[in-house]
């Protein structure tokens, strides 16, 4: 019953301090009762299958917490209507195995090399997952723990150098500081170590923070100039308006909305996530011809010097013969096509630019692994008015350039927010500010929405970039390069946002290293693995 109690207040305390309802403080000794459970069960239990329990509990805390911080994925809904139970069962049960099985590798070399390698182990082996975690195609780090102090970027300044994973890394070094600082308590009860120990696990939470407090108040790098932006919230259901109503009167009613809210100059209008056409897509191939994209030249004509960006649908045909990629589909005999999730910039007189998302939403965008798990899964994947079938994406990140001004912006969209290292590859293509096209819709109102806002904080500090966020149902926002929000809007209005967004071109630290501290975990992985093996060998080549 003890462990399992332990168990429990870990799954407590990581829940509590995730945003935007949690108190992030709690994450800096969230990791000590699980720590302290496997410490008991390894050393002082009974049990038969000591590596079954700790899995089994660890499994327990994780779940618990996936639950609690993104039970929202339930307000997804099957085209039918009906509640998605895959898109919360899936993700919850596969990422909180995923999470055990790193602890569960922690605990099996804690017990071949001992308690202090075993610690370094795991803070390796546990950034070299979130890293991991980032780049495969069933992707999906939201709850990568640098993340949990996204609403408070007055303490993350320094992120800015190393990122929201140097915040993973500065979390579990403390976690594991002050579970050492325990067990020598216990061990020998010396009142010097504790107070020794607690010391420098206070000045290792303190010392960045009062950093970051300091790099707040004498934030002054001087801006290239400024845009005026208005951001569009058209608040279209995407489970009935977007696809029952016709495109035009979808793209009517957005271009209305853009010209009551049109006092002023206005140099950019930043439309959200696939905000056009309704039903269907554009084919890339004819964008020129496109009634839809010509009727925003048309709107941009009364408005001279002025852009419109915007996310769109948008696919290509492929014909017999032609080289297809791996992500067309067949729809006819002799034609293929393939489907994109898009954002394009549209300049009068200029031919239309455009670019695919990069990371896309596994089981909604794209079917991970296709050729494995579409034998085994069928067409149970999720589908979010999106497809089963995988969409094309953008092997390069894309900046827009403005013919009218120096504004050169990053059509992040979406899901993409949340990628730190990803983001940075907009910022080294000239980007001097960042747009979010996003549509936070699909989960009504619950987290989901609000924690994906937080999470583009996060982007802002690292980049020092100012982010224009267009969202379809909000939260719109305008986040300055010290991750505050500015100016926002309400969820769930028909609304715009105008925001007057400084122009900023020196790269951050972290915008030319990216995860710095994630390669070195990766690097301090592969020595720790080496060396056991090293060991391993040695000891049998004595017993031989």
């Amino acid at each position: 019953m003890k462990y399992v109690l332990l168990t429990l207040i870990s799954a407590m305390l990581l829940s509590i301090s995730w945003p935007t309802y949690g108190v992030p403080f709690f994450i800096f000794f969230a990791l000590v009762p699980l720590l302290m459970m496997e410490h008991g069960v390894s050393k002082f239990s009974n049990y038969n299958r000591k590596s079954w329990v700790v899995f089994g509990l660890s499994y327990l805390c994780f779940v618990i917490w996936n639950v609690v911080t993104t039970g929202w994925l339930y307000g997804s809904k099957n085209p039918d209507g009906s509640h998605s139970m895959m898109a919360v069962l899936f993700p919850v049960l596969v990422n909180s195995f995923l999470y055990s099985l790193v602890f569960q590798c922690y605990h099996s070399y804690k017990n071949a090399q001992g308690t202090y390698w075993g610690l370094g182990f795991l803070i390796a082996i546990w950034m070299s997952f979130e890293k991991f975690h980032l780049g495969w195609e069933l992707t999906w780090p939201w709850l990568n723990l640098g993340n949990v102090f996204a609403d408070y970027p007055k303490l993350i300044q320094w992120y800015d150098t190393l990122g929201a994973t140097g915040g993973s890394f500065w979390i579990l070094l403390i976690n594991i500081l002050i579970f050492y600082t325990v067990r020598t308590w216990e061990a020998g009860r010396k009142r010097k170590d504790l107070i020794k120990n607690t010391s420098i696990v206070g000045a290792l939470i303190l010392i960045p923070m009062i950093i970051s407090i300091i790099k707040f108040n004498n934030f002054n790098e001087k801006p290239i100039g400024s845009v005026n932006v208005l951001m569009l919230q058209p608040d279209l259901d995407p489970y009935a308006e977007k696809y029952s109503q016709d495109s035009l009167t979808i793209e009517n009613d957005l271009l209305s909305l853009a010209e009551r809210s049109s006092k002023g100059k206005i140099d950019y209008y930043i439309a959200p996530e696939t905000a056009l056409p309704g039903r269907g897509s554009i084919s890339e191939r004819a964008f020129e011809k496109s009634l839809i994209l010509n009727n925003i030249k048309g709107f941009l004509a009364k408005h001279p010097g002025s852009v419109f960006s915007t996310g769109i649908s948008s696919h290509k045909f492929y014909t017999n013969g032609q080289n297809l990629p791996k992500e067309a589909y067949q729809i006819n005999p002799g034609l293929w096509v393939e489907s994109f999730n898009s954002a394009i910039q549209v300049v009068p007189n200029q031919k239309v630019e455009v670019y695919h998302k990069g990371k896309l939403v596994p089981g909604v965008e794209i079917f991970p692994y296709m050729s494995y798990l579409k034998p085994l899964l069928g067409d149970a994947m999720i589908n979010l008015g999106g497809t089963v079938a995988s969409l094309g994406t953008d092997k390069e990140r894309v900046a827009f350039s403005n013919p009218f001004n120096k504004g050169k912006i990053a059509p992040i969209i979406c899901y993409e927010s949340i990628y730190g290292e990803f983001t940075t590859d907009y910022v080294k293509k000239g980007a001097n500010f960042l747009t979010i096209m996003t549509n936070d819709s699909w989960w009504g109102v619950t987290e989901g929405h609000k924690q994906l806002l937080s999470y583009a904080k996060l982007r802002a500090i690292e980049t020092r970039r100012e982010i224009a966020r267009a969202a379809n149902s909000g939260i719109s926002a305008h986040i300055n390069a010290k991750g505050e929000i500015t100016e926002d809007t309400f969820y769930g209005d028909k609304t715009t946002l105008f925001a007057k967004v400084n122009l900023y071109d020196k790269m951050t630290f972290y915008a030319r290293a990216g995860d710095l501290l994630s390669r070195f975990s990766i690097f301090a992985l592969g020595f720790l693995l080496f060396y056991f093996l090293i060991k391993k060998f040695q000891n049998r080549m004595k017993k031989d």
